[in-house]
């Protein structure tokens, strides 16, 4: 085992000279407490590492020893339900072995090893394994949790078991005596390995219609979610992490106040998954590194993450991961950055600040899994970013804009307005419309780019029009112009505005969605008809229509969302007939 002394202590950041023979990102023990860290820089015998714990007490000529392997986690069951920090130390077992502030030099496994889960075999003796076959089942509260061989191993079946055995028990033995548990580890840094990336076809169910109708994102789709304080970034995550129609969440708290995250982790195991009746937290693994755990975690828990991710990903389960938010991820790298003195980029952060976040985005999607069969699985990348004062054109949010496929842009003018979700329609965008729109044709309806493309071009010429109203008022406009500002409310207040905390409107089917646009754009089109045959605005503007339309979103049954298409065109008539 290598080992060797500090030389130099710079915050989380330290040297240690006598490690020739190191590896790049090989995890260390420093000093008496043998504090965890990972070597991210080698100078001829000295290397530099960045320490995942608080450093304070750390003197020169203390031992730093090399483990000799990679940060890794640990893929078995065990992993839905629990809260981990940055680097997959279990917090409740944390909390137990230190009390409410965690000790220094703490560890534990990431998986409990006391627990027995009841193993069913898939294979036989004598079957041949190839990497990614589906040894066997555990059930893991109501999900079927899938023992993997690892992405590295492959051989003949000599000996296979079954029963209730805990996740470092030996259940399968190949040849050249390779041995298998329920569990493996994986590198978090390395991307686990895929037979291919399929296209993204897809689309992200979330029942929120500004995200499904307006600007959807696909499964292995990214997106994400910039805005400043206040405007509902935590709250769309969380919204997202509870209706989305895949199978496991990750949410990393990545950086964020300690009471947000105290409240996910409240929230989370009374929250109830609409699609089971189980609490939401049986799905889910959270990664909680609030912004006053040490640095260097910070910016390991987002590799953390996405490695679990990856590995529910192979099993052939869509996952959904919520990275709430790499502001603070590329914070640290800044902060670590500047311990290792290295040249700043614009605004302090490193150079290779746009490499490591396109390098984070690109482990998602909708893959064709390792193993027999055609098991498909996806991740789709939900990135919260928090650009200081609003500012979408700090480097953050520029360099992620390069390479997600989902721009939904908060708006803190829209959220004092209590307008949300609060996303801006006009800044926003997807660039999944045209990958999703033959799912959308085949099951809603055929017309439904059509229906968003015009509500959209709607909303553009409201723009334009707002400007003259400010100029001349709104009386100088003509019907048909006034007509344009009526629906455009009605799209904006009636249709894109939701309520998270209303029963039947916190979630909308995608069928629903398509019929509620439907009407609006119907109710305009029969408008524009009506004012032809001579009947004015004021007289339309008066009837009871408007209210009835504003209804839709607690609308529970879908017949009348439809009749009210009918009704339109019947009150309509009627109206001309009087006159």
């Amino acid at each position: 085992m290598i080992s060797g002394t500090i030389s130099r202590v710079s915050g989380p950041v330290i040297i240690a000279k006598g490690m020739k023979g190191s590896r790049m990102y090989d995890v260390v023990n420093v000093g008496t407490e043998a504090l965890r860290g990972e070597i991210i820089r080698l100078e001829g015998d000295e290397a530099v590492i960045q320490v995942y714990e608080d450093t304070t007490g750390l003197t020169l000529g203390e031992n730093v020893e090399n483990t000799g392997i990679p940060l890794s986690v640990e893929l078995g069951p065990g992993l839905l339900s629990s809260i981990y920090d940055g680097v997959q130390r279990p917090l409740p077992v944390l909390l137990e072995k230190s009390g409410d502030f965690i000790g220094r030099g703490i560890t534990a496994p990431g998986l409990d090893r006391s627990k027995k889960w009841e193993f069913v075999p898939q294979v036989k003796t004598g079957d041949v394994l190839s990497p990614g076959d589906i040894i066997g089942t555990v059930a893991e509260f109501q999900f079927e949790h899938r023992v993997l061989v690892p992405p590295n191993v492959s051989g003949k079946v000599i000996e296979i078991r079954e029963g209730a055995f805990t996740v470092d028990e030996i259940v399968c033995t190949l040849d050249d005596s390779i041995k298998l548990t329920m569990m493996h580890t994986w590198p978090v840094r390395i991307p686990r390995p895929h037979k291919k990336k399929l296209d993204p076809v897809l689309p992200l169910i979330t029942g929120q219609r500004i995200f499904d109708c307006m600007f959807p994102v696909t499964k292995g789709g990214t997106a994400m979610i910039p805005g400043g304080f206040g405007t509902g970034k935590t709250v769309s995550e969380q919204t997202l992490a509870k209706w989305s129609d895949t199978q496991i969440v990750v949410y990393i708290g990545c950086g964020e106040r300690g009471n947000e995250m105290t409240d996910v982790l409240a929230e989370f195991p009374e929250l109830v998954d609409p699609r089971t009746n189980l609490p939401l937290i049986q799905r889910t693994v959270l990664i909680a590194n609030t912004s006053n755990m040490p640095v260097a975690a910070r910016e390991a828990s987002i590799y953390t993450g996405i490695t679990i991710a990856e590995y529910f990903r192979d099993m052939g389960y869509d996952v959904a991961l919520m990275a709430d938010s790499t502001s603070r991820w590329g914070e640290a790298l800044r902060e670590v950055s500047g311990r290792l003195e290295e040249m700043p980029g614009e605004e302090g952060y490193p150079a290779y600040l746009a490499t490591r976040l396109a390098a984070f985005y690109e482990r998602a999607g909708r893959v064709t899994c390792l193993g027999t069969g055609d098991r498909t699985g996806s991740i789709t990348v939900v990135g919260a970013v928090s650009p200081p004062g609003g500012d979408f054109s700090e480097p953050i949010t520029q360099n992620t804009l390069r390479v997600v496929g989902t721009f939904w842009a908060l708006d803190t003018n829209l959220a004092y307005r209590r307008h949300f979700p609060s996303v801006n329609w006009i800044k926003s965008y997807s660039l999944y419309l045209d990958s999703i729109a033959e799912w959308y044709s085949r099951t809603i309806s055929p017309d439904w780019r059509g229906l968003r493309d015009k509500a959209m071009y709607l909303l553009q010429k409201e723009v334009e029009l707002q400007e003259i109203v400010q100029l001349v008022g709104p009386d100088a406009l003509p019907d048909s112009e006034k007509a344009i500002l009526e629906v455009t409310r009605m799209i904006r207040e009636d249709f894109l505005q939701q309520s998270a905390y209303s029963d039947t409107d916190s979630f909308c089917p995608v069928e629903k969605q398509y019929l509620m646009l439907n009407v609006i754009m119907s109710y305009y089109e029969q408008v524009n008809l009506a004012m032809n045959r001579g009947i004015s605005l004021r007289q339309i503007q008066a009837l009871p229509l408007r209210v009835a339309i504003g209804r839709m979103k607690e609308a529970g049954e879908l017949d009348a969302i439809r009749n009210l298409n009918q009704e339109i065109g019947i009150t309509l008539m009627a109206l001309e007939v009087e006159k």
